[in-house]
């Protein structure tokens, strides 16, 4: 697995305050990457010094094969870095502002008009581009900031809260961008506290909280490594045909454990904690089938982000 963000027991200290505790990153290239996190949990600081803005009190890290701390101009050029804060440009129009960075990327006069062009496609601002930036929705300044960090076309784009503060129409946009993005080959790491934005975008996580990391990996792995046992909600007749349920599903060992739950509509369901295959999954279905039992609802319930993260974190903070 080729690594192009990796970190080495990452820490800072502000004075007697640890905000950074031994962060050990491993970012694939060509990953949508999500840092997630509570407020205060590091994730910026982290993105800070990945991006050259601060220096690490210990540890090392390297971007796209470059030392943050002895190759910093390499790693800026191999990176777009997009701030939680979108700045002060009110005298700018739209694509003035596009070009000033393109300039400062010493990109030619001559190739800044039609990249200007390319860019504002991208992110569907064309019809904007000679309105002012400070007239520009919340949205639009995202889609416009992210734009901006594609100037120099980097290999990888660390992203703080790219969907903080907007409403649910503009997080569906940048939501959609950034898989777009990586359709074109590039590296994403981005930081949210938005985990619905996160499960819906990420190939990998990595879990932050009061300065550590808690876990990382695929969020497919994590899910299994996490939850490795399938919850199954049987919904049945009555009282007598849940205990039945109950009976038939505890003969079968991948059954771990099956429970009565609160009724729903007058039916009794059951909780089923199961550790077997689909296959083995269809056995249980035909059990019951076979034992008598009638059943009016036989779901798995999906374990989502939310859930692993709540299993995972104690609600700390730096």
């Amino acid at each position: 697995m080729d690594l192009i963000i990796k970190t080495g027991d990452l820490r800072k200290s502000f004075g007697n305050f640890e905000a950074l505790r031994g962060i050990s990153l491993e970012v694939p290239a060509g990953s949508i990457y999500g840092f997630v996190g509570p407020n205060g949990a590091g994730k910026t600081t982290t993105m800070r010094i990945l991006t050259t803005l601060t220096r690490p009190s210990a540890g090392e890290a390297w971007v796209a094969g470059h030392s943050v701390l002895e190759d910093r101009r390499a790693v800026r050029r191999a990176i777009g870095y997009m701030p939680d804060e979108f700045g002060v440009y009110e005298d700018l129009r739209v694509w003035e502002y596009l070009d000033f960075f393109a300039a400062c990327y010493d990109i030619p006069e001559s190739q800044r008009k039609p990249l200007v062009a390319d860019l504002l496609e991208l992110v569907d601002l064309q019809h904007r581009r000679e309105d002012l930036v400070d007239k520009l929705s919340r949205g639009m300044k995202q889609r416009l900031s992210l734009a901006r960090t594609l100037a120099h076309d980097p290999q990888v784009l660390i992203l703080d809260e790219p969907a903080s503060g907007l409403d649910p129409r503009a997080r569906v946009e940048i939501r959609e961008l950034l898989g777009e993005l990586a359709n074109m080959g590039k590296t994403i790491f981005f930081s949210s506290h938005i985990l619905a934005d996160v499960e819906d975008v990420c190939s990998h996580i990595g879990i932050v909280e009061a300065g550590e990391l808690i876990m990382q990996g695929s969020i497919d792995a994590l899910k299994l490594q996490l939850m490795a046992h399938r919850e199954i909600i049987i919904t049945v007749m009555d009282q007598a045909s849940a205990d039945a349920a109950a009976r038939l599903a505890g003969e079968l060992g991948t059954v771990v454990s099956a429970e009565s739950i609160t009724p729903k509509n007058g039916r009794a369901r059951l909780r089923v904690d199961f550790a077997g295959t689909d296959q083995e999954l269809g056995i249980l279905s035909q059990r019951l089938f076979e034992g008598g039992v009638t059943l009016l609802g036989f779901n798995e319930e999906e374990k989502d982000l939310e859930h692993m993260f709540m299993r995972v974190t104690r609600g700390l903070v730096t």
